[in-house]
């Protein structure tokens, strides 16, 4: 048994699929089919039953489960002390870091802190690299409400709309979110900010697209198959061709936080935090 074929189970577990399952975890579907027989080898038990639509746990399976969970959190707080003593800050982002101030806080913390240099890293899950030690401290856009990990505010930013450039609405310099209702709204669950629910009950999008990254975001809606909602961070932080961003009127703005997980904050956290509300602040 390794490390590999646990989270291999986790992973089509909490995707619903073996191709979503591969797509998180940055490998084939045949790889990740491998890794659960060979778990199931090892095991000498059925962990999943499946179906060419459907795949579900069966009892032993879903006991395997909440034990890999378990194996998973305690490596990644192992790799999580090994890591602190490598004199760095590891940040961790799953959509746009800290849009326009994220180079601003760079520059002050290497002239605060020449030598612990503060280590932007990209992480497509919720907790932005928390949960598996890639990171010492995130920046999220949804609250994770889990006692694992604490979180503070630091700032808010204002949503934005996002289109193609040849769309009928590029023309337009701000919009609300009622004009966008007509049109297919690209969606990222797993770690975006925008829900159906944004909308009146009377005036929701009839079609949602779902995607899985930013960049899959940004490639459906600068193929016009759909726009989007997002912070004014991704704006400043993903330029694409095709793409144009636009002010969005009258939608509540997203708040910004910092998160790391409560039994080992990261050096420096109450500085970074200060720097990080003392950009947002100067707004």
């Amino acid at each position: 048994m390794d490390l590999r074929q646990l989270r291999a189970l986790i992973a089509v577990v909490d995707e619903g699929t073996f191709t979503d399952a591969a797509a998180v975890l940055g490998v084939s579907q045949a790889a990740v089919s491998r890794s659960i027989a060979a778990l199931e080898r090892v095991l000498g038990v059925r962990l999943l039953n499946r179906t060419t639509r459907h795949v579900a746990l069966t009892e032993t399976g879903r006991k395997v489960l909440a034990q890999a969970r378990r194996v998973l959190d305690e490596v990644a707080h192992l790799e999580h002390i090994v890591a602190a003593s490598r004199a760095e800050v590891r940040v961790g982002y799953a959509w746009a870091a800290l849009g326009r101030h994220t180079r601003g806080l760079q520059k002050r913390w290497a002239s605060a802190h020449p030598d612990v240099p503060l280590i932007f890293v990209h992480a497509n899950e919720p907790t932005a690299g928390l949960r598996d030690g890639t990171a010492d401290v995130a920046v999220l856009r949804t609250p994770l409400n889990d006692p694992r990990f604490r979180e503070v505010e630091v700032g808010r930013e204002r949503r934005v709309v996002a289109m193609a450039t040849e769309h009928p609405l590029a023309r337009r310099r701000t919009l609300r979110l009622t004009d966008l209702a007509r049109y297919p709204i690209a969606i990222d669950e797993r770690t975006g900010t925008t829900t159906p629910e944004m909308w009146p009950a009377d005036a929701r999008p009839r079609v949602i697209r779902r995607t899985g990254s930013v960049d899959e975001w940004l490639t459906t809606i600068a193929a016009n198959q759909a726009v989007g909602v997002t912070p004014e961070a991704t704006a400043q932080q993903n330029p694409r061709p095709g793409v144009a961003y636009r002010a969005l009127r009258g939608a509540p703005p997203i708040t910004v936080r910092l998160a790391w997980r409560a039994d080992s904050p990261p050096t420096g956290l109450d500085e970074l935090i200060a720097a990080v509300r003392r950009l947002y602040e100067k707004r």
